[in-house]
């Protein structure tokens, strides 16, 4: 263990199980180590940095926002904020935007503003409950965890916030078993990442969405590791044609810097929150805005979503490849450039660090699935050489 790894274990809590590895830098789709060891990086950050490292343009605007201003409180107006809000409302096509620190923070906004609703509409605070799924992941923070559908990450908290039900994935007929007069919101990722990248069928979202219309509840997609253009749409619902009430995203969205955000339908942003229901004292600041917005930029001039469209049928191809070739690999699942392999007969975590000990960088999702979100601007060169190193790690 090195001196930066011993200081880390001395003075950090031990939340993480780290990798004996420490990065330096990274260029294009690699990252480097203290020791100058190169690595193809598939992991992205945890699907963040959708731009790779030093994107052209990306880091001069950054550094042009440091020398300006990078805080000054949800007190102000801000251009960043107004710039980046305005970019993320036209690309949803939806009506509000409310920036965060975080995708878990993201989660919290869009569960207060469901409730507020219901609460608006009803005037009555006993339409609260809320309709999850199992083997969902929304975060850490108490209200995200509590509609996070896996066991082991809520049971050590709890109480967590009541009035949460858990239906199964794909299961239309699961969820109209819970829904009550007391129903206030039904939350889903449209891609389930942490529970095996799973992603939704096109009926299960369509009923959903009929089903909310129905009974005036508001329909929550969870677009944090999705969203951004990792599916080939800014945001993955956009390819089932199929519209929440409100979106939560973070991650790809400032391709770097921590920063969320929960988007709002007429509906949703008419009659939820208003002054005094909720704020945050650096969400939206000047810097943070001034990446997501540079981000949107650059997504459109250089046309970051048709790339991914136009390579996900090769990167697809060549996973399709590996599973038919090693016995070990029983499936391949995934939309655009979040794709995942089920590992069988070993324990994924191994592969995952044969992985890095060849120089690629891949993480885990559940219990037996390899996790491949790259950034979106990797090229077929990248697939071919990350199929080379996995061959090794999988034989």
């Amino acid at each position: 263990m090195n001196e930066q790894m011993e200081a880390s274990e001395e003075n950090i809590l031990h939340t993480y199980n780290r990798f004996p590895v420490v990065f330096d830098r990274g260029e294009g789709c690699y990252l480097y180590d203290t020791e100058g060891i190169k690595y193809l990086d598939f992991a992205a950050g945890i699907a963040v940095n959708a731009l790779g490292y030093h994107y052209p343009g990306y880091d001069d605007a950054l550094k042009a926002q440091i020398d300006k201003l990078t805080h000054i409180s949800n007190l102000y107006y801000n251009q960043p904020m107004s710039e980046a809000g305005e970019k993320l409302v036209k690309a949803s096509g939806m009506s509000k935007a409310f920036f965060t620190n975080s995708g878990t923070e993201a989660i919290e906004g869009a569960l207060k503003a469901a409730r507020k609703y219901a609460y608006t509409k009803s005037g009555q605070a006993d339409r609260h409950e809320i309709i999850a799924m199992n083997h969902s992941f929304h975060g850490r923070s108490m209200g995200a965890l509590s509609v996070t559908g896996t066991a082991h990450y809520r049971e050590p908290f709890e109480p967590l916030v009541g009035g949460v039900k858990f239906a199964d994935f794909n299961d239309l007929d699961s969820v109209k078993a819970l829904v009550t007069d007391k129903t206030c919101a039904i939350i889903t990722e449209v891609v389930q990442g942490e529970g095996g990248i799973y992603p939704a069928d096109p009926a299960f979202l369509k009923g959903l969405r009929e089903l909310c219309d129905a009974r005036d509840i508001i329909l929550i997609f969870d677009e944090v590791q999705c969203g951004m253009g990792r599916t080939g749409f800014y945001f993955a619902w956009q390819s089932y044609g199929v519209q929440p009430d409100i979106m939560a995203c973070a991650k790809a969205l400032g391709s770097g810097v921590p920063v969320g955000a929960f988007v709002l339908g007429e509906k949703a942003a008419a009659a939820s929150l208003v002054p005094g229901d909720h704020g945050t004292t650096y969400g939206g600041n000047p810097f943070v805005c001034a990446a997501v917005s540079k981000v949107f930029d650059i997504f459109e001039q250089d046309r970051i979503l048709d790339h991914v469209k136009e390579l996900t049928p090769y990167f697809e191809k060549k996973l399709d490849e590996l599973a038919a070739k090693y016995d070990c690999v029983s499936a391949r699942r995934g939309k655009g450039f979040m794709q995942g392999l089920v590992i069988t007969g070993r324990p994924v975590g191994d592969v995952v660090k044969k992985a890095l000990e060849e120089g690629l960088l891949v993480i885990s999702a559940g219990s037996d699935v390899l996790r491949l979100v790259p950034p979106l601007i990797i090229k077929k060169e990248h697939i071919d050489e990350m199929v080379d190193i996995l061959s090794d790690c999988l034989e």
